[in-house]
């Protein structure tokens, strides 16, 4: 995917462990909207492991989160109109790790709003790896109001 995700659209100086384009160390995760929902391919290294071959579950959770995250961000953004979209948090997040996920070759998440209102939206996701859901998560982000620390960060 060459063109640009929407975390380098809309945040391209967010330093967000998971998904900030401008953090080195992060996993700079890159979502992409689709008819389907939202999609992003990532690749494990072997510094992401629990141990050989496996991925380590933090990582599956920041994966998930951040993913879903954006899924929410831009659907509200859609949903009211605005011209950017609401920076929003995470409120609720479960995560079931249903196998071991592989650290050997691209990952793919998929995200899709479930349920929303005009400043939050519950999101259902999924994590495969060669075709099988290894991980899914669902969780209610929240776009903030001034005064939060996460207002305008991107």
């Amino acid at each position: 995917m060459n063109d640009p995700s929407v975390q380098e659209r809309h945040a391209p100086a967010n330093a967000c462990f998971g998904c900030g384009p401008a953090n080195a160390w992060g996993l700079r995760i890159r979502s992409f909207e689709t008819p389907e929902g939202f999609l992003a391919v990532w690749t494990p290294e072997p510094h992401h492991e629990a141990f050989p071959g496996v991925l380590n579950g933090g990582i599956i959770g920041t994966l998930l989160d951040c993913h879903s995250n954006w899924c929410a961000a831009m659907h509200l953004m859609e949903k009211t109109g605005a011209d950017a979209p609401p920076c929003t948090v995470t409120a609720e997040f479960a995560v079931k790790l249903l196998r071991p996920t592989p650290s050997t070759g691209p990952l793919t998440l998929r995200a899709t709003v479930v349920e929303s209102t005009d400043d939050r939206a519950t999101v259902d996701a999924v994590l495969e790896a060669g075709g099988k859901v290894c991980d899914t998560c669902r969780g209610v982000f929240v776009a903030v109001k001034p005064g939060h620390p996460a207002y305008h960060r991107w």
